[in-house]
């Protein structure tokens, strides 16, 4: 019995260290929502230089005040299917942590909606599918009235080897 109640308060505690303001953004029909302190910026939509051997889902890269910046699209990161540019598409120009570096990423969505304050008890874990589902990159579930956000960890979402050849060339 101990044992739930130390589960529970580690629970708890690892729920309120993941409340705080979120950005919230749709993809396609569903809502999505990243750490208001990871985002450097919002743009519009402006155009991308395509770079040759990059995966489908690096867009390629764009100029922004004279900085080069890597520009993922979401969309087809999570295999959803790619859609075309609306005046409602925004790029969300994220600061994430590799290897001890910072690095700023631009990721294409669909919309931004708005910041939510989400307390930590209006945030569960990932839900756990059979192994080969992948939810790592999930920080977890915010309940907003009636809705469910999915909470990202941007980091694991753009952590992985397809901005690799970015980094290393400093871009």
């Amino acid at each position: 019995m101990a044992a739930t109640a130390s589960k529970a308060q580690s629970s708890g505690t690892a729920a309120q260290q993941k409340e705080g303001k979120y950005l919230t953004f749709a993809l396609a029909h569903e809502e999505y929502g990243l750490e208001i302190l990871k985002v450097r910026e919002i743009i519009g939509y402006i155009d991308v230089t395509a770079v040759p051997q990059t995966p489908h889902h690096v867009k390629g890269v764009i100029n922004l005040r004279g900085q080069v910046i890597p520009v993922v699209d979401l969309r087809a990161k999570f295999g959803m299917e790619t859609t075309d540019v609306t005046d409602e598409t925004c790029i969300i120009v994220v600061e994430i942590a590799h290897a001890d570096r910072k690095f700023s990423t631009g990721i294409v969505v669909d919309r931004v909606q708005e910041v939510l304050d989400i307390p930590g008890d209006s945030i569960e874990e990932a839900p756990q599918f059979d192994s080969s589902v992948n939810t790592s990159f999930i920080l977890g579930m915010g309940k907003v009235g009636d809705a469910v956000k999915i909470l990202l960890d941007i980091d694991k979402v753009l952590g992985g080897e397809s901005l690799d050849g970015f980094r290393s060339e400093g871009l």
